[in-house]
C-alpha cells in the first residue's frame, strides 16, 4: 500500500504539533514507520488520505461498538447542533443519559459526566480521597488511568515503597502517595495494606486491563480486593473507561458479579465524541460540589453533542439484547483463527480475549500481568503490525494495546483478517 499523502501530513504536522501527534501511541514510535492519516471511516473500515481500505481493529480505542460513523449517533449530533453547539448551561440531555446510566449499572445511583476518561479517573480520586480522609491510593503496574499526576508512577525499590514518578513534570511528593502492585497479585496489595494501616483511600483498578494488551483478571482477583477494601474501609474504584458499556450492559461489575465504590467511564459512554464519567452512590456523590467539598467542574462537561452521541449509543445497546453475544461470539471467531494460523507456524504466542476485547502476544508465557507482557517478542510484534497494515488490516501500532471488536465486522471481515494474518506468519522472519 501507499502512504505517501500520511508521509507528508506527518511532516508538516511535525512543524506544529509536538511529535506531529496529539496523543504518542500514534506517533508509531513503539513500531517504527509513518502514522497513518485517516480521510474517514465507516462501519467497520477506515479509509486514509492516500486512498486506502483498512479493517479497523482499534475502533477509536474502543467507543466505535456498533461501527463508524453509526446513524443514530450522526444524525442526534447533527440534529442537536443544529440548535446550538455548548451553552455552559444545564440541559434535559444531560439528565436523560444520566437516567439510562443508572439504569444500565449495578451499584450507582448518580452520575457526573466530564469531558475524559483521565478526568474521570482524577474526580475519582479526589472523591475517594476526600470522602475518606485519606491521601494514599493503590494502583497496578501496566494499569492506565489517564495521565493525571497521580497515576504516572512506577514502583521504587519494592512494591511496599513508596512510588517514583516515570514521567518529568510529576512531583515526588505526588508519587509518595501512589503505591504500586503487580496485576493479578493479592499478596502484594496484602503487604502494602499492611504497611499503611489506615492511610489507604482508594484502589484504582481497571477490573479487566486494557492498556497491557488485554489481560483478564485472575479467578478471585477481584473478589479478593473487594474484600480487602472492606476489612480496611478503602473504596474500591473501577475504572471501566474501556470496559464500561463494551462488556456489557453493565460492565465488568455485571460480568463478574463484583461490585466497586466508585466507577469510572468513556470510550463508548460518548458515541465517539470526547466524554468521561465517574459514579457512585448517593452517600458517596454527595460529597461533590455543589452539595459536597470535593471540588469538580468542567465549562464543557456534559455539552449537548456529547450528551446526544452517548445517549444515541447506550440506547442502541441497552434495547439490543444480543449484541453482547455477537460481539464475543465474532472475537472467538477471530481468536480461533488467529490461534490457528499462529500454531500452525509454530510461532510462540498468548492470546487474550474478554468479552470484545482481545490482543495476541508473541510470547509462549502466559500474560496475566505487566511483567509477562513485557517479556513478550516486541520485534515480532513490529514485523506483525507492518504485515498487517500492508495487508489492509489496522490494529494497534503497540503490542501493550488491547484490539476491540466493532459488530459492524462481518464474517468475511473476519475470515479476510485471519488470511491476513496467514500472510504475515508466512513471511516473518524467526
Amino acid at each position: 500500500m501507499r502512504y505517501q499523502r500520511s508521509s507528508q501530513l506527518f511532516k508538516e504536522a511535525q512543524s506544529v504539533i509536538p511529535g506531529g501527534v496529539n496523543s504518542p501511541v500514534r506517533a508509531f514510535k513503539a513500531v517504527g514507520g509513518t502514522p497513518v492519516f485517516v480521510e474517514k471511516a465507516e462501519g467497520a473500515y477506515l479509509f486514509d488520505v492516500d486512498g486506502n481500505r483498512l479493517i479497523d481493529y482499534i475502533n477509536s480505542w474502543g467507543p466505535m461498538i456498533l461501527g463508524h460513523a453509526y446513524p443514530p449517533v450522526v444524525n442526534a449530533v447533527i440534529k442537536k447542533a443544529k440548535k446550538g453547539t455548548s451553552f455552559g448551561m444545564p440541559t434535559d440531555i444531560e439528565t436523560k443519559i444520566a437516567e439510562l446510566v443508572v439504569s444500565m449499572v449495578p451499584n450507582i445511583d448518580q452520575v457526573r459526566f466530564v469531558n475524559s476518561g483521565t478526568e474521570a479517573c482524577m474526580s475519582a480520586v479526589r472523591l475517594a480521597r476526600g470522602f475518606s480522609n485519606r491521601e494514599k491510593i493503590i494502583k497496578f503496574a501496566g494499569c492506565y488511568h489517564g495521565h493525571s499526576d497521580s497515576f504516572l508512577i512506577q514502583a521504587g525499590s519494592g512494591a511496599v515503597t513508596f512510588g517514583s514518578p516515570n514521567s518529568p513534570g510529576v512531583t515526588q511528593g505526588t508519587a509518595k502517595d501512589t503505591l504500586l502492585a503487580p496485576y493479578n497479585n493479592l499478596e502484594a496489595v496484602r503487604h502494602i495494606f499492611e504497611a499503611n494501616l489506615g492511610q489507604i483511600a482508594a484502589i484504582i483498578v481497571e477490573p479487566v486491563a486494557g492498556n497491557m494488551g488485554c489481560i483478564p483478571p485472575e479467578k478471585g482477583f477481584l473478589e479478593g480486593l473487594r474484600t480487602m477494601c472492606d476489612t480496611h474501609n478503602t473504596l474500591l474504584i473501577f475504572d471501566e473507561v474501556m470496559t464500561g458499556f463494551r462488556l456489557g450492559k453493565g460492565g465488568v461489575q455485571s460480568l463478574y458479579g463484583v461490585f466497586a465504590d466508585i466507577v469510572c467511564f468513556g470510550k463508548v459512554i460518548g458515541g465517539g465524541l470526547p466524554v468521561g464519567a465517574f459514579a457512585s452512590s448517593r452517600e458517596i456523590m454527595q460529597y461533590l460540589a455543589p452539595e459536597g467539598p470535593v471540588y469538580q467542574a468542567g465549562t464543557l462537561s456534559g455539552n449537548p453533542l456529547a450528551m446526544s452521541a452517548g445517549y444515541a449509543l447506550l440506547s442502541a445497546l441497552n434495547s439490543d439484547d444480543k449484541i453482547y453475544d455477537r460481539l464475543a461470539q465474532k472475537t472467538t471467531y477471530l481468536k480461533q483463527g488467529i490461534f490457528s494460523v499462529l500454531q500452525k507456524h509454530n510461532i510462540p504466542h498468548s492470546i487474550n480475549c474478554v468479552g470484545s476485547m482481545i490482543s495476541v502476544h508473541f510470547t509462549e508465557t502466559a500474560v496475566v500481568d505487566f511483567a509477562t507482557a513485557a517479556i513478550a517478542n516486541n520485534n515480532r510484534f513490529k514485523e506483525f503490525f507492518h504485515g498487517m497494515l500492508e495487508a489492509g488490516v489496522y490494529i494497534p501500532p503497540s503490542a501493550f494495546e488491547s484490539w476491540f471488536i466493532t459488530d459492524a465486522l462481518s464474517y468475511k471481515d473476519l475470515d479476510f483478517t485471519i488470511s491476513a494474518v496467514e500472510k504475515v506468519a508466512n513471511s516473518m522472519s524467526f
